[in-house]
């Protein structure tokens, strides 16, 4: 955190799961707390002993609207200590100095929002292995990215219909699995046996797809692969 800034009314950013400042106040001032994203589940609630009147979110905790503000009054000098109910560590201090202050005093212009629309690059994407065997230990899916997401392949077996001209493949619902990316290359477990996924001998497809912490996702990849038979002993 960045030392306290000068008196006067003062704005504070809720951003990237951390406050931009803690504030410095004249009494009488005012502090304006602005949720300007990606993330918005944050509370403003303060702590004992001297704060625990204020509560941007009394009662529950929903995600805030992007620009959404909360504005406190200080009337009273001291250190006053706030967090959110659900991340303990997006938590900051207001003080307020004995000094009076100017009520009218202008906080500042509105932050910029910080909002994410662009989906995560996803590149060179492939299995180690399109057989694999029927223990049901997979293999490794390969992919390159350009920032943190969470991997989502959602498992479908081939079920073959009908024979001959009418042979037809339908799809049914398998499983699925999800695993957190870093930035740059990657190796995660595909087609593993758990509990969301049982990985029994048969055709599949797996649906593949990135998701950013601002919910962008990158357009679905199919991987075609099968989990071979046990061999049966002659």
């Amino acid at each position: 955190m960045v030392a306290p800034a000068q008196a006067g009314s003062t704005r504070i950013s809720i951003s990237d799961f951390q406050w931009s400042k803690n504030a410095g106040i004249d009494l009488g001032e005012s502090v304006t707390w602005d949720w300007i994203g990606p993330d918005t589940l944050h509370s403003v609630t303060g702590e004992a002993p001297n704060a625990t009147q204020w509560d941007s979110d009394p009662g529950t905790l929903e995600p805030h609207p992007l620009g959404d503000t909360f504005t406190i009054d200080f009337d009273q000098p001291g250190q006053y200590s706030f967090r959110c109910k659900l991340h303990a560590s997006v938590r900051g201090t207001v003080t307020v100095s004995s000094n009076p202050g100017d009520p009218s005093s202008d906080p500042g212009p509105r932050p910029a929002l910080n909002f994410d629309l662009v989906p995560p690059n996803f590149t060179g994407l492939f299995l180690n292995n399109t057989s694999m065997g029927f223990r049901g230990r997979g293999t490794g899916l390969n992919f390159g990215i350009n920032e943190k997401a969470t991997i989502t392949v959602d498992y479908y077996q081939l079920v073959k219909r009908g024979k001959g001209k009418n042979t037809r493949w339908k799809r049914k619902f398998a499983g699925f699995v999800e695993s957190e990316a870093h930035v740059g290359n990657n190796t995660v477990n595909f087609a593993r046996r758990t509990d969301k996924f049982k990985a029994k001998p048969s055709r599949y497809v797996g649906f593949t797809y990135a998701t950013d912490k601002a919910f962008n996702s990158t357009p679905i990849n199919k991987l075609k692969f099968k989990i071979n038979q046990k061999k049966k002993k002659k």
